[in-house]
């Protein structure tokens, strides 16, 4: 029988974990909503409201209505270098920290001292514990627990994976270093290229002609005795990739038992990972998830073994669906975290109407977009971190341009990224030592309430890093900031600001414009804790008239993992001639469904509970390499289908050439279940469950309909909560300043205004106006009239 939560009592909860913020939405047994947001470091931070020595003991200025003792055990540390320590106890009623010095002596400690409290556990734990208010040492309740990670996509662009080794067939030692003679700088004099992620290459006597018969037997005897002399030495994974091993994958299942029998744990075969033609991209792959197995599988395996039996592990994919801890691979987790997202942004464009949506996930360390038509795009081959490999994800686009990215002055300009102050120290604000970010410039600039973190603000630190900045700019450029016609701090931050947006606007076209789509033609879905401060300006850049900010944007990738299901993919290369596959596609494809189908069955679902969602045929013209991918429908053409693709995204009639069918892949799922929304009663706590009981705008009117936010008269104007200076439009205003808690549906306001609520705000810019529709989300439209800036 299906395991269903919602049933049998347990917590949900929704964790995406990023490279700066962990985000966590939970549903009780109950059915209210809680959620929490922590530094990805496992840690909270607070300020001293006293000390007192005698006690041994800080008064904090957070309100953590969290059970007594939650934090003992946890390590203390002071921002400023004061000291370390370790709490032993805490008093909800009256705030305090017990903490134990080392030796007995306590350092000097004043009020207004920033501090950070860090957990032993992983960062999901530490958010599961506080929307549950489990103290440490106390067993976690059962829970459903969906998670998402950066962990593995992180540690590969760290280069922090595990010792691995290269198992390839003889006289191909060197493939992977020669690759495809790409320059990855076609105007760069000297090209340096990233070191290889093995360290050892073992060449295989063995070798399979083209189709898959032996020509050189596999000598197990002479590898034996090599990869002993591996184990030995501390190489802890191994990729295995064998020439035309995907027509038969033998030789590479006789090495990978050798292997097992030997001892090793992380083994990563090309056949069973890429069944594709092509050895070079098949051994990448193989390397790449051998190289981040023992990171993502311990990580996965910790978080595992911190819940309680009777809960059950999920884990998002790349491609958006989800899967259980035993089957999750490597290969699978670079684009885990912003899949959450582009499943979260669909879901809500879906609820407020606009299923033609561009996905605009600004996070801490960095931004990703992706295009969503009514269905998901996927790409079979992705490149992160300078790795390519072959694995289905969702067609997303990376640019690092996150709240966290570090604003600097190198080479005679001033850059935005691509280093991100991450969640340690994190930026200038956060009192921890950071450097000047983008989150400090905002805060500079007005557009953001202190109040709204999760963590204390020093807005003088910020200050003071951003005059650190001036003065180097004008040592460079020769420039005063002070001077007539120099650069004011105002202009020098705005110009961060633009720099930043028209980078993340370039992420944008590669995603739309350059794949034939017009981004006028979709609304710009903005969250993460930092999108909806650059959406109306990016959206301005593009020429794009719509901006929807959904309720919970800031942890709406969270929020997407509690849409997503839990599927797989069935694939077959068939390399052959439209003409000869035709009448044979249905049987083809009923075949890859059925694997696909048993394989969620396999993950505890009923036969009638798991569909085929999607059937898609890749296709090309024969001698071409790249292909076209179409949905497979029921008595259509597929040369049909693959012209009419041909025709939009190259916007001419295709030539009369003959077309072959590439590959075949059929995707099934579990039903979808019912979207997260807002309930009645929703309750919680800042940094643990925060109180949500706020109002929240979509309840207002449920089930009457989304407003028309076309249709002013429809309309009322919306009370602001009180007016703040900011700095729009090149001068500083008062602008109105609203919280979302308080907007109601059908309600409009004005730009220039600021929306602020709990994890992020949002900024209207000048020529921009909002509305809050039935499905509580905040929808921005320019103003007719606005000139078009679209590049």
């Amino acid at each position: 029988m299906t395991h269903d939560p919602r049933r049998s009592g347990l917590w949900r909860l929704f964790i995406d974990t990023g490279g700066t913020f962990t985000d966590c939405l939970a549903v009780t047994p109950h059915g209210e909503l809680r959620r929490a947001k922590v530094l990805s470091s496992s840690a909270l931070r607070g300020r001293v409201a006293s000390w007192s020595t005698g006690r041994q003991a800080l008064r904090v200025e957070q309100p953590w209505p969290l059970p007594k003792d939650f934090f003992a055990g946890y390590a203390l540390r002071l921002l400023d270098g004061g000291g370390e320590g370790t709490v032993t106890g805490w008093n909800p009623e009256t705030g305090e920290l017990g903490v134990e010095w080392p030796a007995g002596a306590a350092p000097p400690v004043s009020a207004g001292a920033g501090f950070e409290i860090r957990s032993p556990e992983e960062a999901p734990i530490l958010a599961a514990r506080l929307v549950t208010g489990t103290g440490a040492g106390r067993p976690l309740p059962p829970v459903e627990l969906r998670l998402a990670t950066t962990r593995g996509t992180n540690a590969l662009l760290e280069r922090r994976g595990s010792r691995t080794a290269l198992l390839i067939t003889a006289g191909f030692g060197d493939l992977l270093e020669i690759g495809t003679q790409q320059r990855p700088d076609l105007f760069a004099l000297d090209v340096v290229r990233p070191r290889p992620l093995y360290e050892r290459v073992v060449e295989v006597a063995e070798r399979r002609a083209a189709d898959g018969s032996v020509l050189e037997p596999l000598d197990l005897e002479g590898l034996e005795s090599v990869l002993g002399e591996l184990l030995e030495d501390g190489v802890e994974s191994f990729a295995v990739a064998f020439a035309h091993s995907f027509r038969q994958p033998d030789h590479e299942l006789r090495v990978e038992e050798l292997l097992l029998r030997g001892g090793a744990r992380w083994i990563s075969s090309s056949a069973r990972l890429a069944p594709r033609i092509g050895l070079l991209a098949r051994a990448q792959t193989a390397v790449v998830d051998a190289y981040l197995a023992p990171v993502v599988g311990r990580y996965v395996e910790r978080v595992e073994g911190a819940l309680a039996v009777g809960s059950r592990l999920l884990v998002m994919t790349s491609a958006g669906g989800l899967v259980s801890a035993g089957s999750y691979r490597a290969k699978d987790s670079l684009l885990s975290g912003p899949a959450g997202g582009v499943v979260g942004a669909a879901e809500a464009g879906q609820r407020s109407g606009f299923p033609r949506v561009v996905a605009f996930d600004m996070g801490g360390t960095s931004t990703d977009v992706s295009r969503c038509d009514g269905a998901y795009e996927y790409r079979y081959e992705v490149e992160v971190g300078g790795a390519r490999l072959l694995a289905p994800a969702l067609a997303i686009e990376t640019v690092a341009a996150g709240g966290g990215s570090v604003c600097g002055f190198r080479d005679g300009r001033v850059q935005v990224g691509p280093e991100s102050a991450g969640a340690d120290p994190g930026p200038a604000c956060y009192g921890a030592g950071g450097p000047l970010t983008l989150t400090d410039v905002n805060l500079l600039l007005g557009r953001l309430d202190p109040r709204g973190f999760e963590i204390p603000i020093e807005k003088e630190a910020a200050r003071q890093a951003a005059e650190d900045l001036a003065r180097k700019v004008a040592a460079g450029t020769g420039a005063s900031p002070e001077a007539e016609g120099g650069a004011p701090l105002e202009a020098l931050l705005q110009g961060l600001l633009d720099i930043a947006d028209e980078r993340m606007a370039e992420a944008i076209r590669a995603i739309s414009v350059r794949r034939g789509y017009d981004p006028r033609d979709y609304t710009l879905v903005a969250f993460g804790g930092a999108g909806a401060q650059h959406a109306c300006s990016v959206a301005s850049v593009l020429g794009m008239e719509r901006v929807l900010v959904p309720e919970d944007a800031a942890l709406l990738s969270a929020r997407g993992l509690s849409s997503a299901v839990v599927e797989r993919f069935a694939e077959a290369q068939v390399l052959q001639p439209l003409a000869d596959v035709a009448a044979g596609l249905e049987e083809r494809l009923a075949t890859l469904g059925a694997e696909a189908r048993r394989q969620v069955v396999g993950e505890g679902f009923e036969d009638d509970q798991v569909e085929i969602r999607r059937r898609l045929a890749s296709l090309r013209f024969v001698g071409q390499e790249s292909s076209l991918e179409v949905a497979v429908e029921r008595g259509e053409s597929l040369l049909e289908l693959f012209k009419a693709a041909y025709r939009e995204v190259y916007g001419y009639e295709p030539e009369d050439r003959p077309v072959e069918v590439e590959s075949l892949r059929v995707v099934a799922s579990s039903r979808p279940s019912k979207p997260l929304g807002t309930m009645p009663g929703e309750e919680g706590s800042s940094q643990g469950a925060e109180d949500s009981s706020n109002g929240r705008s979509g309840n207002q009117d449920a089930g009457q309909g989304a407003v028309r936010t076309g249709g002013q008269a429809e309309l009322r104007p919306a009370r602001p909560a009180g007016e703040q200076r900011a700095w729009m439009g090149s001068a500083w205003r008062s602008v109105p300043v609203y919280r979302r808690e308080q907007l109601r549906c059908g309600e409009r306001l004005e730009g220039p205004a600021l929306v602020f609520e709990l994890h992020s705000a949002t900024v209207v810019t000048p020529g921009w106006w909002g509305s809050v529709d039935a499905a509580g989300a905040l929808v921005l439209e320019r103003s007719r009239g606005e000139v078009d800036h679209a590049s």
